[in-house]
């Protein structure tokens, strides 16, 4: 009995580091711990005054292009530079699933306040209801707000949380102005990008 006393303090110790959580810092500062990026998740979102917008197309397309163009030109949307990484493992294929099971009928909004439509508390709940890959380490998710067309402006929640538990280490909203482009994917992008830098510049100051 008395060598089980120094048996059950070693275990109740490494018990309680196992347990201390980490934090946005944490992980920000240690390289070696993983992060996986899943896409941007649409299925929340509103697009604002865009009466003429070709909602099936934006549903059965765009979503998936806006996607796909975040990993083809990754150096461009840095999202692993925003993360204090050189670059980050990707998987799509839950968002993807995600996006194409938007009803195209539901996006288009008039009302300009639904640009801050989306709580903590919501975006909470989509991260419950997120499948994912199960691995080590993080998920690094950002959930669309709203897409305003007559301000110019894209709204999203960055979420990064833990692969396994779901608990959220990070949940935070950001705006980003976009630009001239010819394209929906190409102009809402752009928003991205900004988004991208503005979590990135809050990143290097944590």
């Amino acid at each position: 009995m008395k060598n089980l006393k120094p048996i059950l303090l070693c275990a109740l110790i490494a018990l309680s580091v196992n347990l201390k959580a980490q934090t946005i810092e944490d992980v920000l500062s240690d390289k070696n711990i993983p992060i996986t990026f899943y896409g941007i998740d649409f299925t929340k979102s509103l697009l604002i005054g865009d009466a003429n917008a070709k909602k099936g197309d934006i549903v059965a397309r765009q979503f998936t292009g806006i996607n796909d163009l975040m990993i083809k030109e990754s150096d461009k949307y840095n999202f692993a530079g925003a993360f204090n990484r050189k670059e980050l493992p990707a998987n799509l294929e839950f968002v993807k699933k995600r996006n194409e099971a938007i009803d195209s009928n539901k996006i288009v909004s008039s009302n300009t306040e639904d640009f801050n439509h989306l709580k903590e508390g919501d975006v909470g709940n989509l991260v419950k209801n997120f499948k994912t890959d199960g691995s080590a380490g993080y998920g690094l998710l950002l959930v669309v707000d709203a897409m305003s067309k007559p301000d110019a402006r894209i709204s999203g929640w960055v979420v990064l949380f833990d692969n396994k538990t779901k608990r959220i280490l990070l949940n935070e909203r950001h705006e980003g102005k976009v630009g001239m482009a010819f394209s929906f994917r190409n102009y809402w992008a752009a928003g991205i990008k900004n988004i991208i830098s503005s979590i990135a510049g809050k990143n290097k100051k944590r």
